[in-house]
């Protein structure tokens, strides 16, 4: 019950005024603005990864992210050995997330062209690419695949942002993107 009911009753009969008129066709028109952005920037815009997302096994993908470390090995890094490794250009690249760390430390060329597979060991993980925004969810059971063109050298952190636990705030790792 409203404090102050309407005087009739039949409140949606009574006449609209312009100015509300007119706000309501703004509105409208922004709306309408806003829906083709969205779409324009959906299919023009350079932001949205081509990825693609199989079934895995995480026992066999971590077998095949062990097969490429020692395979493209090329020092290790940190007080825990972290093993770096420098595949070829437009090679398949492995990352594997699991509590509570992205191994292995990838090494690439800058402006070589690679399809990087993600997945998890454990529990759902979120990769972020800093300062890229380049973000995708990272569960067990599914392999995430994008391919990537680093653009600049330097050293690129990667940050989980999907809680996975108590040591979620320690998850991180490196993309070395070099010159060759």
């Amino acid at each position: 019950m409203a404090i102050h009911p309407p005087v009739t009753r039949i409140w949606w009969r009574e006449p609209v005024a312009k100015m509300e008129i007119f706000w309501i066709a703004i509105a409208f028109a922004w709306g309408l603005v806003m829906f083709s952005t969205m779409v324009a920037w959906h299919i023009w815009g350079e932001q949205n990864l081509a990825n693609e997302a199989y079934r895995v096994n995480p026992e066999a993908y971590v077998a095949r992210v062990e097969a490429m470390a020692d395979k493209y090995k090329v020092r290790e890094e940190g007080d825990s050995g972290v093993p770096v490794v420098h595949p070829p250009p437009g090679s398949d690249v492995y990352l594997l997330a699991r509590l509570w760390q992205w191994w292995p430390v990838l090494e690439l060329e800058k402006g070589k062209s690679y399809r990087l597979h993600l997945s998890s060991a454990d529990w759902q993980h979120g990769f972020s690419l800093v300062p890229t925004n380049i973000n995708i969810q990272v569960h067990p059971g599914y392999e995430m695949v994008v391919t990537m063109r680093p653009s600049e050298s330097g050293t690129f952190g990667i940050i989980c942002n999907e809680f996975c636990g108590i040591g979620h705030h320690t998850m991180a790792g490196k993309i070395h993107v070099v010159d060759r």
